[in-house]
């Protein structure tokens, strides 16, 4: 695999990182995701702003935003996945610095900058039969917004998840549900599809703000509202939103049924109409 560390393209063999480095010590940085269909990264410059954010939020001075789809299109040709999918994982964290101390380093320390690609299954049985999910309490920080390498809540949801052989792990926070540990949560109440409004508590999805976009040209009502878990088992439907899930039909929800249990109309409508722009 050949893959991308501070303006380098060398294979992952070679590839080292400074135990030094904050990402390491600290999970200080921030990472992004970026599908790539057949070769085309899917809404590039959504994931890089949002990445930019992200860096801003955390004091991170960003580098130039623009290269990073010219070093994606890179990996994914050189690692040859231009024939399927593939993931992009970009990740930068605020350097190596010689001293191990909570304050930033100085501000010449440079940057660790890393890329790789990978191929990806599109879940094409998941979509067909649909997916289970378990909901947990959400003990994050209350900064889940920034896309931070800090995800060991969301490393210890997912392995829940896993145990109970369910497909994703749901936060709930005082009742409501917020969003999943890799993915957007979404329902629908009466033919309209409820979703968390954006907040500090949850990451503003790409492929959450596609199918916000979606929603009114397939005469999909739409309600940014906060969807309590007392409420949840009068949904109609339920669905995660994620760059490889896409939009995953949900049927079960801790052990019991999600509408008539099989992938609800307006979820795969949604999904259909999603996979067309792709």
């Amino acid at each position: 695999m050949i893959v991308y560390l501070n303006g380098r393209f060398i294979s992952k063999e070679e590839a080292t990182i400074s135990p030094d480095d904050r990402g390491f010590l600290f999970a200080d940085g921030v990472y992004e995701v970026i599908h790539s269909y057949k070769g085309r990264l899917f809404r590039a410059e959504d994931h890089l702003d949002r990445m930019k954010r992200s860096l801003r939020e955390l004091r991170i001075k960003a580098p130039d935003m623009a290269s990073f789809k010219e070093i994606s299109e890179k990996l994914i040709q050189d690692n040859t996945l231009r024939n399927g999918d593939a993931n992009v994982y970009i990740q930068i964290t605020r350097g190596a610095a010689f001293i191990r101390k909570h304050a930033f380093p100085p501000e010449e320390t440079p940057l660790t900058i890393y890329a790789c690609a990978s191929p990806v299954e599109p879940p094409h049985e998941k979509w067909e039969k649909g997916s289970s999910i378990i909901l947990t309490p959400d003990i994050r920080w209350a900064r889940c917004d920034i896309k931070s390498v800090a995800l060991l809540a969301n490393v210890m949801a997912c392995q829940q998840a896993k145990e109970n052989g369910a497909d994703e792990a749901v936060f709930v926070r005082d009742g409501v549900i917020t969003e999943g540990s890799h993915t957007n949560f979404s329902a629908i109440f009466d033919g309209q599809l409820v979703t968390a409004p954006k907040s500090n508590y949850i990451l503003p999805g790409v492929t959450r703000k596609v199918v916000l976009d979606l929603c009114p040209e397939l005469g999909i009502p739409v309600k940014e509202f906060p969807i309590f878990e007392a409420d949840l088992k009068h949904a109609d439907e339920c669905m995660l939103l994620g760059t490889t899930a896409e939009v995953m039909p949900v049927v079960q929800v801790d052990g019991w049924q999600v509408g008539n249990g099989s992938p609800g109309e307006v979820t795969m409508k949604l999904l259909r109409a999603f996979r067309e722009l792709t």
